[in-house]
């Protein structure tokens, strides 16, 4: 290329910007209408079109999710509780993930727990594909603000793409995660429904499973978590 002539134009520079969709799944209104306003307020022309979306519910948030990519639109986040009424622990998140592998997702965990469950949980999630786990511990508006880095609320997404988005930094794995990765299907299916509280023979109806072969996964899943009893297992991970 002649070095007066002029740069091609950037192909993503040319094509239209559109409005980013967000999703957000926790079961406290409060909550809800807390991340929307702020979400809203944010001074950039991204949020002027700002859509966001709320579910109460896994279920209501799935089926919303599923009618949105279902008409061909995106959803660019979703923020996901994992203490909503109808989970438990990090069966929420697995089960959006293999609904919806392509889905962005940010866990969002409760408060009142010990420093050790937290990290494992966040280890778990980040293992399980979530893009960043967040404490809801914190203040909303360092949500806005992670949403922001990704650049969701910069100049806009191009083709379902954010930005320059900043990617979440992971931690080294931890046992948890390692737990996570190492799990075969079958022994991944147990584990959430051991976190539900589901007893062995329980799991065993559910998966049509022998309830033998059941109690071995569940054996395998507590050597591979580094843990010494199912109580202690549900309480780390959940």
């Amino acid at each position: 290329m002649d070095a007066f002539d002029p740069p091609a134009p950037d192909a993503a520079a040319s094509q239209p910007r559109r409005a980013c969709t967000i999703l957000v799944v926790d079961d406290h209104e409060l909550v809800r209408l807390g991340v929307r306003a702020l979400l809203q307020a944010q001074p950039s022309p991204a949020a002027a079109g700002l859509q966001v979306l709320e579910a109460e519910s896994l279920a209501q948030a799935l089926a919303l999710y599923a009618r949105h990519v279902g008409t061909g639109q995106t959803i660019d986040l979703v923020l996901l509780d994992l203490a909503l009424p109808d989970t438990q622990g990090l069966s929420g998140l697995a089960t959006f993930r293999e609904r919806f592998p392509q889905a962005r997702i940010v866990a969002l965990s409760g408060t009142g727990m010990s420093a050790f469950s937290q990290n494992a949980i966040a280890q778990s999630a980040l293992a399980l594909g979530a893009r960043a786990f967040l404490p809801k511990s914190a203040n909303l508006r360092e949500v806005v603000s992670f949403i922001r880095a990704c650049g969701l609320l910069g100049s806009g997404v191009v083709d379902g793409q954010a930005d320059k988005p900043a990617p979440a930094a992971k931690p080294a794995p931890a046992p948890a995660s390692r737990g996570w990765q190492q799990l075969k299907p079958h022994q991944a299916q147990v584990l959430r429904l051991v976190l539900e509280g589901k007893t062995n023979r329980e799991i065993a109806q559910i998966t049509s499973l022998a309830e033998g072969t059941v109690k071995n996964y569940v054996s395998t899943i507590l050597l591979l978590f580094g843990m010494r009893s199912r109580a202690q297992l549900i309480s780390s991970l959940r």
